[in-house]
């Protein structure tokens, strides 16, 4: 049984001559005699049996002719990306030299029966140094440094800042050797003098020395409670970490700085006193890819033929994760040829070729012959013999790469002195591939934008191919005269969820991404046309309920299933739209939209009552109770902190 083919256009015969009199009525109103003896309406007939044919073959075109088509002007499918995420090794203790992680070391998440690995594969090296603490500064403002180093040594104590604490105030450790993108362990013993503060909101900011500037340090953990007992501070350094001298002294310096206390946080009212000072490396932190890295792969012979094709090995390649090197062996050794995205500006001489990163096929330039007789080459070609290999290339990629965070724990290749790691954050930027139903969507699209942007459509479809990666675009169009001449395109990241639950800091896109959008618009937006790539607003909703549980229904299992409703119900990626893409761009919550969440819980019985709270993601400050929360229109829905008490059911 054959499949039933769709009509591209199912008028017939008679539908075109009842369609061409109904518009000569409105066009000749002087043409009255539609009878069939009329020759005009035989001249009709005539080419409506002509377009019946030529719509009788359309309708019967196949779908290979179509997508033969899309080929032919130009459209590829999109390959997958691969998600990114910094992973972080640990030491099994501090080292007396420096441990060295390599790029393309493996790591994975842990495999489970329902669930296979997910693999990343660092992409750059990292150096952990055996280091110790050197020196030991305080500042107080607006006055000199002063050295605890010797008498520290010799046992002695100091304040670590002024006798009555002051914004400004510091303690600078200087390491003997700078330590970038590495875990550090300082450990302190102090009196508990540290009066006023709360142990685990103090008003202190640890900071690196970059050589310009202080850039902040993650604050892993601390144990000695803003310096109330003995413990230790673990820090991650930033990249551009070095050395410099303060004070009359050098050292890769970090230091821990008092700033001005919030509404509501408790401030120094004495100083702590500290009677000693170590610190070592205890682990790093790296760049991993959820792809395999494939080196020096020998992928065939040339025959001296222009447009020769070359097959990969491995597929898909993952774009984006640095220039490829495609070599070709002469004489004179290897010579490396320039991915370009088509031949067009390519000339007899230069060494361009072509990628399909989905199928992984490498085209070298073809030749064309003119109208005159002759041949035009457009880009060199492989010799006879001459073998073609590309150094180095990523393959992988997908939205199984979004992994939550700490669930990177496996050490698939083995190093001397690392017994552990982890991802500190969730993986972000894994993007599936583009099918080939989406491909047939985008080609009309194509057609009609001509590679330019000039509506807003335009915009959101040229920002997609520049950056698949990406999860939504919205292009907002000037409203009034102050934007006349500017484009506002807004653009959500993919990230991972947990249960629905998002870091908000993965909301803002990568630096990289979005000067990688902005230039790629940059080159077919209008003359005059301003272009701003930027994150939208959210509107971040906090919801707290009651609801009463069914009978014999676990309580905690209800409040489990009604706050992962909830998370996922409001939410950029999973919230409710077409086709669940996403909570709609400015479309307000309510509370009947809260009610029509819970009531599709399994074991909820029935809702006692609801609260609805705007809130601000950024400050966690949240608003009165309302009946809506009105989401303006270019801004998204943001889950952020909800809360559920469920009463146990009779």
């Amino acid at each position: 049984m054959s499949l039933p083919a769709p009509n591209l256009d199912d008028r017939r015969f008679q539908d075109l001559v009842d369609d061409a009199k109904r518009l000569v009525q409105q066009r000749c109103p002087e043409w009255t005699d539609h009878n069939v003896s009329d020759p005009g309406v035989t001249l009709i007939e005539a080419f409506a049996q002509m377009t019946d044919q030529l719509l009788y073959r359309l309708n019967r075109v196949p779908e290979r002719h179509y997508v033969k088509f899309l080929e032919l002007i130009g459209v590829e499918l999109f390959p997958p990306t691969a998600a990114t995420v910094d992973v972080t090794f640990r030491l099994s203790a501090p080292q007396s030299d420096t441990v060295h992680i390599p790029p393309g070391t493996e790591v994975a998440t842990v495999q489970s029966e329902v669930q296979t690995a997910v693999v990343f594969t660092t992409t750059r090296g990292l150096a952990l140094p055996s280091v110790e603490r050197n020196r030991v500064l305080t500042r107080a403002v607006n006055a000199d440094h002063l050295d605890h180093s010797v008498g520290l040594d010799a046992g002695a104590e100091f304040f670590a800042f002024s006798q009555v604490p002051q914004p400004g105030d510091a303690m600078l450790v200087g390491l003997s050797e700078a330590a970038p993108r590495c875990a550090v362990s300082i450990a302190i013993d102090c009196d508990v003098d540290g009066i006023g503060v709360d142990p685990s909101d103090p008003p202190l900011r640890w900071e690196a020395w970059t050589g310009d500037e202080w850039l902040p340090c993650e604050l892993e953990s601390d144990g000695t409670g803003a310096f109330n007992r003995r413990g230790e501070v673990i820090l991650h350094v930033p990249d551009g970490h070095e050395t410099a001298i303060m004070g009359g002294q050098r050292g890769a310096w970090l230091r821990c700085l008092v700033e001005p206390a919030r509404a509501g946080q408790p401030a120094y009212t004495a100083s702590p006193v500290i009677r000693s000072v170590t610190a070592s490396v205890v682990g790093g932190t790296t760049s991993a890819v959820n792809a395999e890295i494939v080196t020096d792969e020998v992928i065939g012979l040339g025959d001296g033929t222009p447009g020769q094709r070359f097959q990969l090995q491995r597929t898909p390649v993952v774009p984006g994760a640095g220039a490829l090197r495609i070599e070709v062996a002469n004489e004179e050794g290897w010579q490396s040829f320039e991915v370009v995205e088509s031949f067009a500006g390519s000339g007899p001489e230069d060494k361009h070729c072509t990628i399909d990163y989905v199928n992984g096929q490498i085209q070298f330039g073809p030749m064309l012959r003119l109208a005159d007789g002759t041949v035009h080459h457009h880009g060199a070609a492989p010799g006879q013999g001459q073998a073609v290999r590309i150094r180095e290339y990523l393959t992988g990629g997908g939205r199984a790469g979004n992994v939550a965070r700490n669930t990177v724990q496996v050490m698939k290749t083995s190093i001397p002195y690392i017994n552990r790691v982890t991802n500190r954050r969730a993986a972000q930027g894994g993007v599936d591939g583009e099918t080939l139903e989406n491909a047939k969507t985008r080609g009309p699209i194509m057609l009609r934008t001509r590679d330019r942007a000039v509506t807003a459509e335009d915009f959101e479809h040229i920002t997609r191919e520049a950056a698949p990666e990406l999860a939504r675009v919205r292009c907002v169009t000037p409203t009034g005269p102050e934007d006349s001449g500017g484009v506002r395109v807004l653009v959500v990241p993919s990230v991972a969820t947990d249960r629905g639950r998002i870091d908000f800091g993965q909301l803002i896109p990568a630096e990289q991404t979005m000067r990688k959008i902005t230039e790629h618009l940059d080159q077919r937006r209008i003359i005059g046309t301003r272009v701003i790539v930027e994150p939208p607003l959210y509107q971040g909703v906090t919801i707290v309920a009651r609801v009463r549980s069914a009978a014999g229904a676990e309580t905690e299992l209800v409040e489990e299933r009604s706050l992962e409703a909830l998370y996922n119900a409001f939410n950029p990626f999973t919230g409710e739209g077409v086709h669940s893409e996403g909570w709609p761009f400015g479309r307000a919550i309510g509370l009947g939209d809260v009610y029509s969440v819970l009531q599709q819980v399994e074991g909820v019985n029935y809702i006692v009552d609801v609260r609805l709270f705007a809130a601000d993601p950024v400050t966690g400050e949240r608003g009165d109770a309302v009946q809506q929360i009105n989401v303006d229109a270019n801004s998204l829905a943001f889950s952020f902190d909800h809360q559920i008490l469920v009463e146990e059911g009779e």
